[in-house]
């Protein structure tokens, strides 16, 4: 491809973004107007670089030594925080990069990291973004959850259960086409159900449970496809196809999807009715992703069609790392057979993290894969990368601070 038809791909591109944002930002939440503010803050202070971002780091191992690891999370955790704290807002961008945040408090024993989690859920008054059940509003609680699960400060949960026993109690039909279930698009398994297992977990109260596989169930019948392993990102995506005729599969909705098993069994009771079937479509899953690794350890935004994207997309790649290094340290996957995958996305990873911890080519909001600079950087990804890092920090017998619950 010509430089000349490349600028005007990017060009394309980014009316394309703008466009799909604004369109996503209707479907999702109830001020497309603010959303899209926000997102375009987003974009400004630490979305799309300059043309030249700079090098990329060299002060950084490939090993997955706890060490090295540790030294990888920070270079890209500190950058992240210093610009992006002023501009902390509840929408589902920023969830992932909360959590991952917290993640990397515990891992790393980074106090500051937590301290700014715990501005972020006082600044919110420890509220959720709206009050209907909307996974993408939802979406904040988790980290309020888990801030709440370690200080056990009845303030950081109240309003979250509030919202949710209303949630309960309220009618779950909609005449949407496309978006008669609650959880329609895939991304949601990780904005939602984590939370509703966090408040099981704080409260002892199946009825979150009951609520959670039920509504999962809806949505993993309707999106999961049992030949390929993989999920449609939502209703109108089942049947549609990339360039080379194979089905579309988005490799961030499929690791929104794992990345949510793996936050959502953490806490489920060991004897739900459910929690054997998440595992083993998460195995499912995690062995097709092993097949699509590309040759530089990560994924392209079109699993099933590489050839057509010429870079590797990261909120996806880290979120495949994420879970799969979980799935190693859960007894879930196979150590001998993985554990290569994870150490090789990890390398692929850090060869996209600049010299000044800029973690690069991050595919902006949307719905589908498409066409993003190779500097792009976003929250959602950033928090992905944390998450990574943590578990695999794991892998070499290093506990983070802080326990999941066990129930």
């Amino acid at each position: 491809m010509s430089i000349r038809e490349k600028a005007l791909m990017l060009a394309v591109a980014a009316g394309i973004f703008i466009f799909g944002q604004q369109l996503a930002m209707a479907q999702h939440q109830p001020d497309a107007r603010q959303q899209a503010n926000i997102a375009n803050n987003e974009m400004r202070h630490f979305g799309d670089a300059p043309d030249n971002p700079g090098p990329i780091a060299t002060d950084l191992s490939y090993s997955t030594r706890p060490a090295a690891v540790a030294k990888a999370m920070r270079k890209v955790a500190d950058w992240q925080l210093a610009r992006s704290q002023p501009y902390f807002d509840r929408v589902w961008t920023w969830s992932t990069l909360y959590v991952g945040f917290l993640a990397a408090a515990d891992s790393l024993n980074e106090p500051k990291y937590r301290d700014a989690m715990m501005d972020m859920g006082k600044k919110f008054e420890w509220k959720l973004r709206g009050n209907r059940p909307n996974a993408d509003d939802q979406s904040v609680g988790q980290a309020y959850l888990d801030l709440y699960l370690q200080k056990n400060d009845p303030v950081m949960i109240q309003p979250t259960k509030a919202v949710f026993d209303t949630v309960l109690v309220s009618p779950r039909t909609y005449t949407i086409p496309g978006k008669e279930i609650e959880w329609w698009w895939c991304d949601a398994l990780f904005m939602a159900p984590p939370l509703w297992a966090r408040i099981y977990a704080a409260t002892g109260d199946r009825k979150y449970i009951t609520y959670l596989d039920e509504e999962w169930a809806k949505t993993s019948d309707r999106l999961y496809d049992t030949k390929e392993h993989l999920y449609a990102r939502d209703i109108t995506y089942v049947t549609r196809t990339e360039a080379n005729g194979k089905k579309m599969f988005w490799s961030r909705g499929e690791g929104w999807v794992m990345g949510g098993i793996v936050r959502t069994v953490q806490y489920l009771p060991q004897d739900d009715q459910a929690r054997d079937k998440y595992i083993t479509q998460f195995k499912e899953m995690a062995a097709r992703v092993k097949e699509l690794q590309g040759p530089d350890g990560l994924w392209r935004a079109g699993l099933l069609n590489p050839a057509d994207y010429d870079q590797p997309e990261l909120s996806g790649s880290s979120f495949f790392t994420y879970a799969l290094a979980a799935g190693i340290n859960q007894g879930w996957l196979d150590k001998k057979t993985y554990l290569p995958v994870v150490k090789k996305a990890w390398a692929g990873l850090l060869h996209h993290v600049y010299a000044d911890g800029r973690l690069g080519c991050i595919q902006q909001t949307g719905a589908e894969p498409a066409p993003f600079r190779a500097s792009a950087s976003y929250t959602y990804g950033v928090g992905a990368y944390l998450l990574a890092g943590s578990e695999i920090r794991k892998m070499d017998g290093h506990p983070a601070k802080t326990k999941a619950i066990k129930q």
